[in-house]
C-alpha cells in the first residue's frame, strides 16, 4: 500500500480511548483511521475536535506574536528616528523569517509528535515577546529592532505545524471545515493583537508598548500548558523523507504554492502593512490607524472556515477562482481610491480584499489533500490506501506551500516599501498586485477547472472509470 508507514492496532482492538497508548514518554494514539466511519463516529471525531480546539489556541497566540511588529511600528513615534521605509522593512523581516521556518516546523510534527511540538513551539514564543519587551524604547539601534523582528518569525512557523497536525486528524470529507477553522482561529490572532494595541494606545498612550507585550507572556504559558495536558500525538504519522522528496517533485505542490501566495500572502502582507499604509499615505495618527487596522484581518480570519466549508460542498477550485476574480475587482477599487486619495473607498476596497483572501485561504487548503488523493485514485488505489496517500503527500506539501505562500507577505511589504520610497503612495504596488491576481485566476482555471478532474490529478488519470471515482478538487 502506498501511504505513511504506520504502527496500528488491529481493527478488532478496543477503540473507546481512541486507540491511545503510551510511547516514548508521551501521550500517543497508536491507531488512527478517520476514514472509517464507525471509528470516526465512536471516538475519532471527539478526539479530533479536542485536539483542534487546543491547536487553534496555540496557533492563535503564534499569529499574534508573528504580527507584533505590525503594531509595534504604531508605537514608534519620531523619537525612534525610523522612517516609513525602515518600518516596512521591520515588518518584512518578521514576515520572511516566519515564512522560512514553516518548512522545518511542518516536519517537526512527524519527528516529535503534534502534541509535543505544539508545547515546544508555544514555549519558543516567549523569546520574541521577552526580547521585544526589553528593547522597545527610543534610542535602541535599528539593527537590534531588526534582530527582534526576525525572532518573532517563530510565531509564523506555528501555523505550518498546526495545519499539518490537524490535517492528519480529520477525514477528507471534513478537512475543508477543520483546516479552515484551525487556520481561521489562528489568523484571528492578527486582529486580536491589533485590538489589544488599540486598547493600550487609547488608554495609556503610544509610549507604553510594554503593556501589550507583558500581557502576552501568561497567554503563551497557558497555550503550552493546555497543549501538554489536552492534546495527543498520532503514532501513524511518521517522519517520511520519501514523502518530502515526492512532494517537492510534484508540480501541484508548486502550483498550489503560487495560489497560496495570492490568498494567504495577501492576507498576511496586508495585515502587517495596513496600519502603516494608513499612517503614511492618509496621514492617520497611531490611534486612528489602530482603530481601523483590525477590521480587515478580523473579517479575513472569520471567513476562512466559510471558505473551507464552501469548498467541501462546491469544490475548492471553484471557490478559489471566484475569490481571485473578486480580489482583482477589489484591488481595482483600491487603485482608484489611492489615485483619488479617497479614504472611505480605500477602506471599503481593502476590507473586501481581506475578506476575499480569507475565503481563498480556506478553499486552497481544502484543495491540497483532495488533489493528492485524486492522484492516488487515478493510479488505481482505493479506500484507505488512497486516503493514506493523500494524507502522506498533503502533510509533506503543506509546509512547502505554507512557506512559499507566506513569502507573498514579504513581497507585499517590499512592494509597499519600494512604492512609498519612490512616490509617497502605494498605488504602484496595488497595480502590481492586480496583475498577480489575474495570473492566479488564469492558473486556477487552466489547471483545475478547464480540464476534467482526472487530467488535473495526474498523467495516469485516463484509466477506465477513474474520473467518476476521483475525489472533488
Amino acid at each position: 500500500m502506498t501511504g505513511t508507514r504506520t504502527t496500528t492496532a488491529p481493527r478488532s482492538a478496543p477503540q473507546e480511548d481512541g486507540g491511545r497508548g503510551r510511547r516514548r514518554g508521551g501521550r500517543w494514539i497508536e491507531h488512527w483511521d478517520p476514514e472509517d466511519e464507525t471509528f470516526w463516529r465512536r471516538t475519532g471525531e471527539r478526539t479530533a475536535r479536542r485536539n483542534l480546539l487546543y491547536s487553534v489556541f496555540s496557533e492563535h497566540i503564534g499569529f499574534s506574536i508573528w504580527s507584533l511588529w505590525s503594531v509595534m511600528v504604531l508605537f514608534m513615534g519620531p523619537a525612534y528616528g525610523i522612517d516609513p521605509a525602515g518600518k516596512f522593512f521591520l515588518i518584512a523581516t518578521a514576515t520572511a523569517v516566519g515564512a522560512l521556518v514553516r518548512i522545518p516546523y511542518t516536519f517537526a510534527v512527524a519527528r516529535f509528535g503534534g502534541r509535543n511540538w505544539t508545547v515546544v513551539s508555544a514555549l519558543l514564543l516567549l523569546a520574541p515577546a521577552t526580547a521585544a519587551l526589553i528593547v522597545m524604547e527610543p534610542g535602541t539601534p535599528y539593527g537590534t529592532f531588526l534582530a527582534v523582528a526576525a525572532l518573532t518569525g517563530v510565531g509564523g512557523g506555528n501555523f505550518a505545524s498546526s495545519m499539518t497536525n490537524i490535517n492528519a486528524f480529520f477525514p477528507l470529507r471534513k478537512k475543508g471545515w477543520a483546516l479552515g477553522l484551525n487556520a481561521g482561529g489562528g489568523n484571528i490572532g492578527v486582529p486580536v493583537v491589533q485590538l489589544a494595541a488599540l486598547l493600550v494606545i487609547a488608554t495609556a498612550g503610544a509610549g507604553h508598548p510594554r503593556l501589550l507585550l507583558a500581557a502576552y507572556l501568561p497567554l503563551i504559558v497557558a497555550a503550552a500548558a493546555l497543549a501538554l495536558l489536552r492534546m495527543d500525538n498520532l503514532a501513524p504519522v511518521r517522519g517520511d523523507a520519501g514523502a518530502v522528496r515526492e512532494a517537492v517533485r510534484q508540480p501541484h505542490t508548486w502550483i498550489m504554492a503560487l495560489l497560496y501566495v495570492g490568498c494567504f500572502g495577501s492576507f498576511i502582507g496586508y495585515s502587517f502593512a495596513f496600519g502603516l499604509v494608513l499612517q503614511t499615505q492618509f496621514g492617520r495618527t497611531p490611534l486612528q490607524a489602530a482603530s481601523l487596522t483590525f477590521v480587515g484581518p478580523l473579517l479575513g480570519s472569520l471567513v476562512r472556515p466559510v471558505g473551507g466549508a464552501l469548498a467541501d460542498r462546491y469544490g475548492g477550485a471553484r471557490v478559489t477562482l471566484g475569490a481571485f476574480v473578486a480580489m482583482a475587482a477589489a484591488t481595482g477599487l483600491v487603485v482608484l481610491a489611492s489615485v483619488r486619495e479617497s479614504l472611505p473607498v480605500f477602506l471599503a476596497g481593502f476590507t473586501a480584499l481581506f475578506a476575499l483572501s480569507g475565503l481563498g485561504n480556506g478553499s486552497t487548503y481544502k484543495m491540497i489533500p483532495g488533489i493528492f488523493q485524486a492522484q492516488a485514485v487515478a493510479r488505481g488505489l482505493e479506500g484507505e490506501a488512497a486516503a493514506a496517500h493523500g494524507r502522506r503527500l498533503s502533510g509533506a506539501a503543506m509546509g512547502l506551500i505554507g512557506a512559499v505562500g507566506a513569502l507573498g507577505g514579504l513581497g507585499i511589504n517590499l512592494a509597499f516599501r519600494a512604492a512609498f520610497s519612490a512616490s509617497g503612495t502605494g498605488t504602484a504596488a496595488f497595480v502590481a498586485f492586480l496583475g498577480f491576481y489575474a495570473v492566479c485566476c488564469a492558473v486556477t482555471w487552466a489547471v483545475y477547472l478547464r480540464r476534467p478532474v482526472g487530467a488535473a490529478a495526474g498523467p495516469q488519470a485516463a484509466g477506465s472509470g477513474a474520473k467518476a471515482q476521483l475525489p472533488s478538487v
